[in-house]
């Protein structure tokens, strides 16, 4: 099957050429995975498996000789080792080195698949996992080029691959593309603190999305959405980092509430700056008053020279300068969350140890090369680096960076001891004393910051700073959490796992239960018949239908929102309390689903419709695009099937969750796996409409119990719209299944009706001057089937009935020719109209064949008419009707239709409808 619409293209085809690259970001048709997708056509080189490829292998591996790490189909490292030795084609060869390549620059991905496109040779989908897919999308590229440079000259050529992501390389190399690479990465990976949340999120399942380029991440769903950026989340108060981010007003609060802080003076000059030294004592601090990270920070100034030098490096960092009195003792990060102590580490200043032959220099270039360290925040440690700073600070010992430390000689070369300036950490948890615990989480709490890092200085932590003295030297917002998921010394400590008890307590939810609805005709209606029973539970409803996103019954959004953008916002909206996802094909196609897994799934029915668009061609391949929406079912789910429908009572197979049917067929004609299914006590509901009473009935752990009957919902018109009583059979099981009880089901299933109000485009009826018009969103050959068995029981009530039809143009021509001949057997009168978008079709084509079709039922040329508008169609029908008169109208624009339909009649002066052949096939015949 093949997920693409191939589209010509005029550039020169080499050997392997790109069709199309895409990123699924949810469950997709191949995988609940996320992954890229890029479409392949070997062309010859489907001809030479890498068996055929002398050296091939053999050099592949030598450049990248993680694969040897890839089980592929064996499960075991060497697997795909031994797939390259017998012989396995390049498409698959492009999976594992995309894979590979994400993994060398940091990356940890490690699933794919590779599939052959039904019914074309040589041609591909590839596909491969990603953590960020700019840095996927890039790495399949140059996946497909490291590949085509391994091949003989002859061979060589790949077309179309700036549709997977664009190179600034001239050429490939292999380094520069590592290096591009990496780059990207970096540029996009979350830092630790980021990643360590995500990750604890993840171990309790709370769904996470990013929001930005940045460290912005959503965690959870509706009203139990949370936002997070690095440690400062949704709790954290914006005064109390406005507070943290001024040291002095820090200082101030601090020592008002008797805890212990050094003395301080705000200054904006130099000569203020040692003034205040003098008035401070020796030795002084001087920091920014809004800094952070260390930067602009000396301490152990001794001197008013040493006092200006200090200065000069903080007010290039604040135009207000702190100094501060020096407090005795080692520096330590305790850090506060949620009122508690989280962690604690011993902060070490970035240092050498001599070794008796190397200079300064290049004893921090050999620190350096520890893999801990890179640039920034993104690794476990940061590299030193040597600035003005640096040289003024080992200046002040009397060396420089050409001098030659003795043999095990500590060498401290900056003032300060924070992890981003190269300095290391040493876990001390479990030895901080109570009184020093107690003092830094007053110090969270009077600043009002729900996670904080406190500087707090004391020559032994194990003792109270009020006997050895010490304290508190600053309150930081947003801290960092590498010294403590990864220090030097001691135990890491999880301290994700507070941050999110903090966000989560226990038990809390994160998600908000989700109801997905798919299928070929019906989903609408049954989407809208569930959300109107969700709301009368006392539910705030999130709603995406083909007509916009509702939120709590407000429209909020216009158009067709049944794709994965419209299911993300709605599962953004932070008021909702559940959500009703009517879910398309076409989205699933494209990108996947909106989510990662629903707890009550549904499909209505699965028919011809959009065959021959995006690579699906059969009724099977459609009900497999489907079929991802009760595969994505959460585990204690619910999938909803129509027993009736041999595609969608197959997906009871690969379903997730609980099963439940829906039927309309007496007993005795249940198929076997249903009789079964309701004999073990599973759950169906059941509408007979061929009987009298057509009650609906559910059954359930053995029981059959009485829900409603058809004839009280006034949707169905007492019964007469089978379609809708289908609809509403699946409205009801997932509500049910929902928890949803009984009573609330019937209630609201016996006030959900017609009207454009409340289903807009879904057999609206409106009568007037005599005559009775329905407007409906009829635009397959299946759903105008359905409504023809209403409008043949209609029939007898009306003198003529009137049909202004059309299809989208992207459809097959036999599905027009099917459309235009159901039109022809249902209608005594035929306006044929077409979209406002053609989709591809020259104007008049697509209605030209509804006519074929038509007159292949039957119907005589001098009953049908051409009018491209829909608007002037649906103008012309209106002017054409006679006292009752059935019009029924297949509407594309439901709301400018029913419009058109609502507003009071301007009657033309009555003329005949009888058309001449001649007539017809004129130009006039078109308008």
């Amino acid at each position: 099957m093949n997920p693409l619409n191939t589209v010509t293209s005029k550039r020169a085809v080499r050997p392997m050429d790109v069709r199309e690259a895409a990123v699924y970001r949810g469950p997709h048709l191949y995988s609940r995975t996320p992954m890229i997708r890029i479409q392949l056509n070997l062309g010859t080189l489907e001809q030479y498996p890498t068996d055929r490829l002398p050296g091939f292998a053999e050099t592949l591996t030598q450049l990248l000789p993680g694969l040897q790490g890839h089980g592929c189909c064996y499960g075991e490292p060497g697997g795909f080792l031994l797939r390259l030795r017998d012989g396995t084609w390049l498409g698959h060869v492009v999976e594992h080195v995309a894979i590979e390549l994400q993994n060398m620059v940091g990356a940890n991905v490690a699933r794919g698949k590779t599939r052959s496109v039904s019914g074309e040779t040589g041609v591909y989908n590839i596909m491969f996992a990603y953590q960020d897919e700019d840095v996927g999308l890039l790495a399949g590229r140059f996946a497909l080029e490291l590949v085509d440079s391994l091949l003989p000259p002859k061979l060589q050529g790949v077309s179309g691959a700036d549709q997977i992501a664009a190179s600034s390389l001239e050429s490939f190399e292999l380094a520069g593309a590592l290096k591009a690479l990496r780059s990207l990465h970096l540029n996009r990976a979350f830092g630790p603190t980021t990643a360590s949340l995500i990750k604890e999120a993840e171990s309790r399942d709370i769904p996470w999305r990013r929001l930005d380029s940045s460290s912005l991440v959503q965690l959870g769903y509706g009203k139990h959405l949370r936002r997070i950026r690095a440690s400062c989340s949704s709790l954290t108060s914006e005064i109390a980092t406005e507070i943290a981010c001024d040291k002095d007003l820090t200082g101030r609060l601090l020592h008002e509430a008797g805890l212990p802080v050094p003395r301080s003076m705000i200054v904006e000059d130099a000569d203020a700056a040692v003034r205040a030294a003098r008035q401070l004592g020796f030795p002084v601090v001087t920091k920014p008053v809004d800094g952070n990270h260390g930067r602009g920070v000396d301490v152990g100034l001794t001197s008013e020279d040493q006092v200006t030098w200090g200065f000069l490096q903080a007010q290039a960092h604040s135009s207000l300068v702190l100094v501060e009195q020096q407090l005795t003792g080692l520096d330590h990060r305790i850090l506060v969350v949620g009122g508690k102590i989280a962690a604690a580490a011993k902060r070490v200043p970035a240092h050498v140890i001599g070794d008796g032959r190397s200079t300064i220099q290049t004893l921090i270039e050999q620190v350096n090369l520890d893999p801990r360290r890179g640039e920034g925040h993104e690794a476990a440690l940061t590299k030193i680096v040597v600035d003005d700073c640096l040289v003024h600070f080992i200046s002040q010992s009397g060396l420089d960076l050409s001098s030659v430390p003795a043999r095990n000689e500590r060498v401290v070369l900056l003032p300060t001891a924070n992890l981003s300036t190269g300095g290391i950490a040493v876990d001390c948890t479990d030895d901080i004393h109570p009184d020093n615990a107690f003092i830094a989480c007053r110090a969270a709490q009077i600043v009002g910051l729900d996670i904080a890092g406190i500087d707090f200085i004391a020559p032994d932590i194990g003792r109270s700073v009020i006997e050895t003295g010490g304290g508190i030297i600053e309150v930081n917002a947003g801290p960092g959490f590498r010294m403590h998921l990864y220090p030097s010394q001691g135990r890491p400590r999880n301290v994700a796992k507070p941050v999110l008890n903090l966000l989560y307590p226990e038990e809390a939810p994160s998600r908000v239960p989700i109801f997905a609805v798919t299928g070929t005709n019906g989903k609408t209606t049954t989407a809208r018949m569930l959300a109107h029973i969700l709301s009368a539970d006392g539910r705030k409803v999130g709603l995406t239908t083909s007509t916009g996103i509702y939120i709590d019954g407000r429209l909020t959004t216009s158009g067709d929102c049944t794709g994965p953008k419209s299911a993300r916002l709605i599962l953004s909206e932070p008021t909702i309390d559940v959500a009703v996802l009517e879910t398309a094909r076409g989205g699933i196609l494209r990108e996947g689903l909106g989510f990662d897994g629903c707890h009550v799934g549904c499909v209505t029915n699965v028919a011809s419709d959009h065959l021959g668009m995006q690579g699906i061609e059969t009724v099977e391949d459609l009900a497999g695009v489907k079929s991802v929406v009760v595969e994505s079912v959460r585990r204690g789910g619910w999938s909803i099937l129509n027993a009736d429908n041999s595609h969608t009572a197959a997906m009871r197979e690969e379903a997730g969750g609980e099963l439940c049917y829906f039927t309309t067929q007496p007993q005795d004609r249940w198929p076997d796996f249903l009789k079964s299914h309701v004999r073990k006590g599973g759950r169906a509901v059941v509408c007979e409409l061929a009987s009298t009473r057509k009650d609906i009935v559910l059954f359930d752990g053995g029981q059959m119990i009485l829900v409603t009957t058809a004839d009280n919902i006034p949707a169905t018109l007492s019964g007469l719209a089978g379609f809708n009583v289908e609809n509403a059979l699946a409205a009801a099981a997932m509500a049910y299944c929902g928890g949803v009880a009984l009573p609330v089901i019937r209630r609201s299933l016996g006030s959900f009706g017609t009207t454009f109000e409340q289903s807009p485009g879904r057999l609206n009826i409106i009568e007037k001057d005599g005559f009775k018009i329905i407007v409906d969103y009829a635009h397959n050959p299946e759903g105008l089937r359905a409504l023809g068995s209403l409008i043949d029981k209609l029939k007898g009530e009306h003198a003529r009935c009137i049909g202004v039809i059309g299809i989208a143009g992207d459809r097959r021509d036999q599905d027009i020719v099917e459309m235009g001949t159901l039109a022809g057997r249902l209608f005594d009168r035929l306006i044929l109209k077409e979209d406002d978008d053609p989709r591809g079709r020259p104007a008049g084509e697509a209605a030209a064949i509804l006519m074929e079709g038509a007159r292949r039922a039957g119907t005589p040329l001098a009953d049908m008419e051409i009018v491209l508008s829909e608007r002037r169609a649906v103008d012309k029908a209106l002017a054409q009707a006679l006292p009752n008169d059935l019009i029924v109208i297949a509407a594309d624009d439901i709301g400018r239709v029913w419009h058109q339909v609502s507003r009071p009649a301007r009657r033309r002066k009555k003329g005949a409808f009888v058309q001449t052949e001649q007539a017809l096939t004129s130009e006039a015949r078109i308008s």
